[in-house]
């Protein structure tokens, strides 16, 4: 496998930003275009944590697939109403620029994306969002439910500030695209939908959010492979859940 430490000007964010990009050697040598994995980072994390706190680089290299891990900071992957314009860069700018940089597929079978935490509901918002661009998507401990987020954050000061400076009035969250619950009920009707991955475990914060968004999921006749377990909002189990997810994913050739 190779590293490529990214590191690049956005034009959607108007900053140098960078990426760690996991290449499969062999397949790059061959000159084959490559499956690629979105990887995305959690709340207080950065586009390192991946490779710092686990072994994604080992559970990719036998498969040939490509892994882009992204710096998006405290965003959520919003098109911030004060800040930037990180979901513009995220589902937009920075795939365009990946396989600009990189022998990427551009094809939807050969596109997935995952991530934890914040990570987790950034990779069900892009794939729930194009679901002609993805085929699959994965969410590990994810904050699935920006409603019951912003509720909770009213009574604390600085939470409720920087999700405001965020998503703008939290009224207006409800019904809007940053609302994983609505776009589940966008995303019911179609017929071409990305296979779905969820994982929480039972003692985490963030473990009913998830349960509330796989029976809306259930309701509206959307399939997400759901799995649940002992475990907390760490490392340990996101290192498991990450190699479980190569292991889930559609790549071709696979038998």
């Amino acid at each position: 496998m190779a590293l490529v430490h990214w590191n690049f000007y956005s034009h959607a964010l108007g900053i140098s930003t960078g990426a760690n990009v996991i290449l499969p050697q062999d397949a790059v040598e061959g000159g084959r275009k490559l499956p690629v994995l979105y990887l995305l980072h959690g709340l207080s994390d950065d586009y390192t944590i991946w490779q710092r706190r686990t072994s994604i680089e080992r559970y990719a290299e036998p498969l040939g697939l490509a892994v882009v891990m992204p710096a998006v900071n405290r965003s959520f992957y919003a098109n911030m109403v004060h800040g930037a314009r990180y979901w513009d860069f995220i589902s937009e700018e920075l795939p365009r620029l990946a396989r600009a940089f990189f022998p990427l597929s551009d094809k939807r079978a050969d596109t997935f994306v995952a991530g934890l935490s914040m990570g987790g509901y950034g990779a069900f918002k892009m794939a729930l969002s194009h679901p002609g661009r993805f085929a699959a998507a994965a969410s590990l401990s994810g904050a699935v439910d920006i409603v019951d987020r912003t509720a909770s954050a009213r009574n604390d000061p600085i939470r409720h500030r920087e999700l405001e400076d965020t998503f703008g009035p939290f009224e207006t969250i409800p019904g809007s695209d940053n609302d994983l619950m609505h776009l589940i009920d966008k995303l019911a009707p179609r017929k071409r939908r990305p296979m779905l991955y969820q994982w929480c475990g039972t003692e985490d914060s963030l473990f009913q959010q998830n349960k509330d968004l796989y029976k809306r999921a259930k309701q509206r006749g959307v399939h997400i492979d759901y799995s649940t377990g002992p475990g907390d909002h760490t490392w340990d189990k996101w290192d498991e859940q990450i190699a479980n997810v190569l292991a889930w994913l559609p790549l071709k050739g696979r038998t």
